[in-house]
């Protein structure tokens, strides 16, 4: 199985996500620590040369491959992929499946205030402290959020390309 965890700069809420997914933060809804969460691999690190790459995290506890992408504001990225997926997985007869999660619900206002003034205006005396505060109050429903994901990757669902919009999970 591949997981893809989605958003608009895929540099905060999905590296998170990835992060929760493959056990690298503690397997709770427990407030993460500043440093927890400034230690994540690619956590506001990434440049504007990166969105639209897939990016590896890691290979989960069942060999499930975790890989995220920033795809700005485009809404047809997703299903574009979803159409590449499918046609890849049937010509070269792949039996995978392929989850996209969609992190974009989980981002508070202050953590895209934090990207805008740490990523784009590279002020991060201002940026990353509302990074910080936004990951603080969004990484229980992040949290959540990765454990539905996987549970539906889990499921019995006989599609081989599963998109998630997770509106549910609104911080």
């Amino acid at each position: 199985m591949i997981y893809i965890y989605n958003d608009f700069a895929g540099t905060h809420s999905t590296a998170l996500a990835a992060a929760y997914h493959l056990k690298q933060l503690p397997q709770s809804e427990r407030k993460l620590t500043s440093e927890e969460i400034l230690n994540v691999q690619f956590f506001n690190k990434l440049s504007n040369n990166d969105f639209g790459k897939l990016l590896f995290h890691g290979t989960d506890k069942n060999g499930n491959s975790v890989y995220t992408i920033g795809r700005k504001r485009d809404k047809l990225v997703v299903p574009a992929l979803k159409e590449i997926s499918l046609l890849f997985l049937e010509k070269f007869h792949v039996n995978e499946k392929v989850i996209f999660s969609n992190t974009s619900p989980t981002v508070p206002l202050t953590m895209s205030l934090g990207g805008l003034f740490s990523r784009k205006l590279h002020i991060d005396i201002i940026g990353v402290p509302l990074l910080v505060i936004g990951a603080k109050h969004s990484c229980d429903t992040i949290y959540r959020l990765v454990q539905n994901t996987i549970q539906v990757g889990n499921s019995s669902f006989n599609e081989k390309v599963i998109i998630l919009e997770n509106e549910g999970y609104r911080v």
